[in-house]
Formats: structure tokens, sequence, C-alpha cells
């Protein structure tokens, strides 16, 4: 089945799944388990900042990410005593397809946020340029509970009004008007 499974996350709530999922493939399949974590670089500045060469601006940032990485790597060698971290800076969808060929692995397993429509269009999706890309299969695991809370949220919401006026009293039936026929 598979050797080597890599699970790309950005350390956020959504990966938590993919990550609970690759564990739970990993020890089915006896398999190596890798997460990479890539810390993407700001790549606009401002012309009126007149970059100083001297301040270090990624060294907090790559500092911040190997906390993070390092903390969730303590808790996920509990469950896998093997598992390996890798932190890279760059294009997310370019490092994560890098680190695919470096680990050689056999299996992708990542978050996707399932956004649709214009926001998928302005955004992009890293996890869509890594299907498409990948040389190996990906497996996406899309953060549907928390979408769904949301929805039944908004539901409530947009229901409550409704419910609030009508509670005790009754309906007004609504007279429809013949069709066909102007007002007079």
């Amino acid at each position: 089945m598979f050797q080597r499974i890599l699970v790309a996350t950005d350390l956020g709530e959504l990966s938590e799944r993919a990550i609970d999922l690759a564990v739970e493939l990993a020890k089915k399949a006896a398999a190596r388990l890798t997460l990479v974590h890539v810390c993407e670089v700001p790549s606009y500045t401002y012309a009126a900042m007149g970059y100083d060469r001297t301040v270090d601006l990624l060294g907090p940032l790559q500092k911040a990410a190997r906390s993070k990485l390092d903390a969730r790597m303590a808790t996920l060698r509990q469950d896998m005593p093997g598992a390996e971290a890798i932190l890279r800076m760059g294009v997310p969808s370019e490092e994560i397809l890098a680190a695919i060929v470096d680990t050689k692995a056999d299996l992708v397993v990542m978050a996707t946020r399932g956004r649709r429509g214009v926001g998928h269009a302005l955004l992009g999706s890293v996890a869509e340029k890594i299907v498409r890309l990948s040389p190996t299969p990906v497996l996406t695991v899309r953060a549907a509970a928390t979408r769904r809370r949301g929805a039944a949220r908004r539901a409530a919401k947009r229901s409550a009004p409704r419910r609030a006026a009508t509670k005790g009293a009754k309906t007004p039936s609504r007279r429809r008007r013949p069709r066909g026929r102007s007002a007079r």
C-alpha cells in the first residue's frame, strides 16, 4: 500500500483533521509519516520602506514557524514516534511539490477549505495546485464539520426573527391576485 505519507499543514485548526487521518493511515499501513509546513515569504515590499538588507525579516518568521511545528511534532510523536518534520520557506504549492519529490512520498494528505466561486477564484487554492501537479496521489480532507455548524448558525439567525414575530400569533393569510387582470 503506502510506504511514505506526506502531510502538508498550515498548522491551523483545519489541518488537524488531515493530520489525524494521515496518522491513522500511517499506522494501518506501517508507513513513515512526514509533516511539511511551508512558511510563506511575503513577496511584496513598499517602495517607501527603503529595504535595509541588514534587517533580518525572515528570521523571526522562520523561528515562530519552527516553534509551532516543533510543538505540534511533540504531540504527534506520542502517536507516531518515527514521524519527521520539514520546514520550508517560499511559495507553499511549489515547496510542497518539492517536498513530495524529496521525500519520495507515496501519498499526500492535506486539508482544503472548500472555497467556491469568487473566493476560490481570487484566492486560489494550494490544495488544488497540489492535486493538479502532484506526481503522487493526493487525499484532500475537507473541513466539513465547521462549515455545517456555520451554515446551521446562519440558518438559525435567518429564521429567528420570523419565529419571534409569529410566536403565539396567527399567520396572516395572503390573498392572491388573479393572473391576467390589471389592477383597477
